[in-house]
């Protein structure tokens, strides 16, 4: 495995090596995952190659970086951590999960970082489906979306499948619509009255979705 930081052409090399065999970017290069979230402000997709965000760079004119991996010692981080400074972006980590109750503090920080950021941005997970699916409908909700609308970014056009582990995901978005849409604005609803507890007991994932999430995918 990469240790994480690149100090020399032939840690450069190791990075890309274990970026495209290791962390699965091969196919990365070809599958971009990307989509508009919010026109012209907020765009999804999965882990980025240089010249992949060098080119929605330009093209968008992107300002932020959010990575929702959250720091880690691979090498597709590090080449992205190191081309978002070539390039002037600004880089963000907001680790989000996949497969648990999506926590409190971290909806409550993310609410906070989108209040601040330079936009255009561009949001990314390894794949671009579960944690950039999750970021992105909270983003839906932010600019004063429903949850419905949300759930949309949560779909299998993506790579989600809400019958997997991850469905926990949409669970969330479907209990906040239940208990309190259009009674109390979503930060509120997630500050007082949301329960990671309850919504990890009460949710049950498909075995052989799971299955093929996380063991065939091989999916964070």
């Amino acid at each position: 495995m990469f240790d994480g930081q690149i100090t020399s052409p032939a840690r450069r090399i190791k990075a890309w090596v274990d970026s495209l065999f290791v962390d699965h970017a091969i196919f990365r290069l070809v599958w971009t995952n990307f989509q508009e979230v919010v026109p012209g402000k907020v765009y999804r997709c999965n882990h980025p190659t240089p010249a992949r965000l060098k080119r929605a760079m330009n093209r968008y004119r992107l300002r932020t970086l959010v990575n929702l991996r959250g720091h880690r010692k691979c090498g597709s981080d590090a080449l992205s951590r190191q081309a978002a400074q070539k390039l002037g972006l600004t880089h963000v980590d907001m680790a989000f999960e996949s497969r648990g109750a999506p926590h409190r503090d971290r909806i409550l920080r993310f609410a906070e970082l989108y209040k601040t950021i330079a936009f255009p941005m561009l949001m990314h997970c390894k794949s671009g489906a579960d944690r950039a699916g999750l970021a992105s409908a909270l983003v839906i909700v932010f600019e004063g979306g429903s949850a419905a609308r949300a759930m949309k970014e949560l779909s299998w056009r993506y790579g989600h499948f809400k019958q997997s582990r991850t469905g926990i995901l949409d669970a969330f978005f479907l209990r906040y619509q239940a208990e309190a849409e259009g009674r109390l604005p979503f930060l509120d609803w997630v500050r007082d009255e949301y329960d990671e507890v309850a919504l990890k007991r009460d949710f049950v994932a498909g075995k052989l979705a799971s299955f093929m999430t996380d063991q065939v995918l091989r999916r964070e």
